[in-house]
This record gives structure tokens, C-alpha cells and sequence, in this order.
């Protein structure tokens, strides 16, 4: 049985919607827009019926803090309303709910109402699951070529995977860059950094699976791997249309080797100009490389690569990314263990 919330300062409107709706659902009533944040601690809703006009905390007030909140942004709002104005439903819309009821309700509009978008609801969950399965797996094909082609790198993308979700998890925890990644799909943004190393496709095999060190030529073609990347997933999005993935996708391939000190390469971004993306796989990808064997050199202890890394923090790597980084070493190093 689905959950509907009811949130409404006036009891007798919690009575009605209640009566109304307990045969075909689990309905929780609550008198104010605390009182629903407290619950939504412990319950997920499918649905939520938001009064407009409240003390201390109004419906559009209430909208605006679950639309901020990854787990609750896709609950279906439904806004309750003894007024009927134009303006007003307006700005509910452009901020994100699907409907009013004008109070006093009937019963059997409201049921109606309700059904409808839970119904429309459901299809758009079962489409976008469907669809991010389907990304997934192409994202995980693509990935695997690009291993397979360089026989050094094995579980490199894994790896950097599930490091970046830590990684991201933590910053979101501290409150690190927190305006730009709170409303962050994590597992989205995850599956598109599986293709930053997509450019290397277009490097020879011969410059890939190299075991000496590099020449300077060399070094420079493997480092348009950046730009290569960026290329490919251009060429994506001319075809599907730019989404928050390929986007995501193209700033990991593009950025992940700038350096925050505006060193770096393709283009010498500096500081927080570097796209968070790059600065993220910047030291993801960095510790990755620097506790595993190649044949040009010998795997660095955990203890040193973690050193390396914030022994550069301010200079290679983005210093408050860098601390979030040492306060997850460990769980880094399980990973590692694991993998």
C-alpha cells in the first residue's frame, strides 16, 4: 500500500483528506512543515499533500527544502489551497508540483487526482530506471575497451569508481562545495567518471602498453587523451542531446589532469576554475596510480601515496578536496584491499 503524507495546519482539513483516502492508502497526517520533516527521517512517501499557507514554515517554503534534498526531490507535491489564484499556481508549478486541490475538497477528486499522478509517476520511474540501466551498460562497455586496451591500468575505472563515491559522499557530509554537488545525481555522476579515460582509444596501443618511461613526444600524445575524450562525448551529444551525464562525462574526460596551481593540462585551468569534476578525479586518479604497480615503476604504500597527495594539496590538487581525501584514506585502502 502506497504512503501519502497530508500536511496541514487545520484538523479538520487532516480529518477530511484522512477519510478520504484511508481505504486505498497509508495516510500520516501531520499539523506542520517540522512535524513532515521529522517524519521524513523515518518514511518516504510516494506522495505528499502540502497546505500553502502555514505558520513558521509555508508550503512554498516546504517545497523549496525538499526540492534542495536529493532523497526527497522526487516525491509528487500536491498542493492544498483554499485560494485560487492564477499567480499562485504558477509559481507551485515553476517550482516543481504537479497539481492543486482547492480546499474544501470532494473526496472522490481528490482520489482521482492522487491516482492520476502516482500512475504517471510510476511510469516515469520504471522509464528512468530503464534508461539508467541502459546508460550504464554502455558506459561499462566503453570503459572495458578502453581497460582492455591498456594492460597496466586493470580495475583502474572500478577503482576510481566506487573512490569518487566515497569521496563525493564525504564532501556532501562536511559540507564541501556543497551549493554545486547537493543537488548532484551521485550515482549518475559516478557512472559518467568511468569515461575519463575514454580519449585513450584514439592513442596507439604502442604509446598505451609502453614499459619504459615515456619520451617527451610521446608524453605528449598521450596527453591528448583529454581533449580526445572531450571530442567523443561531443560528438554523443550532437547526436542524443546534452543531459546531466554526458555533461558530467565530459568534464571528467576534459579536466581530470589540470592542476590547481593552473599547471596542469589541456588548458591550465587554475583553482576553481578547474571544473569540480576534474578536481575530484584529479586525486582519485593520482592515488590510484600511485599505489599500483606499472611496468615503469614500483606500487607506493598507501602511507606514501596518501603523503604525495597532501604534500600537494594547494598546489597540484584542490587543498579542500585533499582534506576530505585524508579523512577517507582508510576506506580508500579497504577498497583497494578488496580490488
Amino acid at each position: 500500500m502506497k504512503t501519502i503524507f497530508v500536511v496541514d495546519d487545520s484538523d479538520t482539513n487532516l480529518t477530511m483528506a484522512e477519510a478520504a483516502l484511508e481505504d486505498q492508502y497509508r495516510v500520516m497526517t501531520m499539523p506542520s512543515a517540522a512535524s513532515m520533516f521529522a517524519f521524513l527521517e523515518k518514511v518516504v512517501p510516494d506522495l505528499i499533500l502540502l497546505d500553502i499557507e502555514m505558520p513558521e514554515m509555508n508550503g512554498f517554503e516546504a517545497l523549496t527544502k525538499l526540492k534542495s534534498k536529493d532523497k526527497f526531490s522526487e516525491i509528487p507535491i500536491m498542493f492544498l489551497t483554499g485560494r485560487t489564484d492564477a499567480d499562485v499556481e504558477a509559481r507551485g508549478f515553476e517550482m516543481g508540483a504537479v497539481d492543486f486541490v482547492t480546499k474544501p475538497f470532494s473526496a472522490p477528486v481528490l482520489l482521482n487526482r492522487i491516482k492520476t499522478h502516482l500512475d504517471i509517476d510510476q511510469v516515469i520511474r520504471e522509464r528512468t530506471a530503464q534508461l539508467h540501466r541502459l546508460q550504464n551498460n554502455i558506459v561499462s562497455v566503453l570503459a572495458d575497451m578502453v581497460e582492455n586496451r591498456d594492460k597496466g591500468t586493470g580495475g583502474h575505472i572500478e577503482r576510481t569508481s566506487i573512490y569518487i563515491k566515497i569521496l563525493i559522499e564525504e564532501m556532501k557530509e562536511r559540507g564541501v562545495y556543497l551549493d554545486e554537488i547537493r543537488n548532484w545525481d551521485v550515482d549518475k555522476i559516478v557512472s559518467s567518471a568511468r569515461m575519463h579515460d575514454l580519449g585513450k582509444i584514439s592513442i596507439s596501443d604502442i604509446i598505451v602498453n609502453k614499459p619504459d618511461k615515456l619520451t617527451d613526444d610521446e608524453y605528449e600524445l598521450i596527453k591528448t587523451h583529454t581533449v580526445e575524450g572531450e571530442m567523443i562525448i561531443d560528438e554523443i551529444i550532437s547526436k542524443t542531446g546534452e543531459d546531466e551525464f554526458l555533461h558530467s562525462a565530459r568534464l571528467f574526460a576534459g579536466c581530470h589532469h589540470e592542476r590547481w596551481d593552473g599547471k596542469g593540462y589541456p588548458r591550465g585551468l587554475k583553482g576553481e576554475k578547474i571544473p569540480l569534476q576534474g578536481r575530484i578525479m584529479a586525486i582519485v586518479d593520482v592515488y590510484d596510480a600511485l599505489v599500483s604497480e606499472r611496468p615503469y615503476k614500483k606500487a607506493f604504500t598507501d602511507e606514501e601515496a596518501v603523503q604525495i597527495i597532501m604534500d600537494n594539496a594547494g598546489v597540484h590538487y584542490d587543498p579542500r578536496i585533499a582534506e576530505v581525501f585524508f579523512t577517507v584514506k582508510d576506506q580508500f585502502k579497504a577498497v583497494r584491499a578488496k580490488l
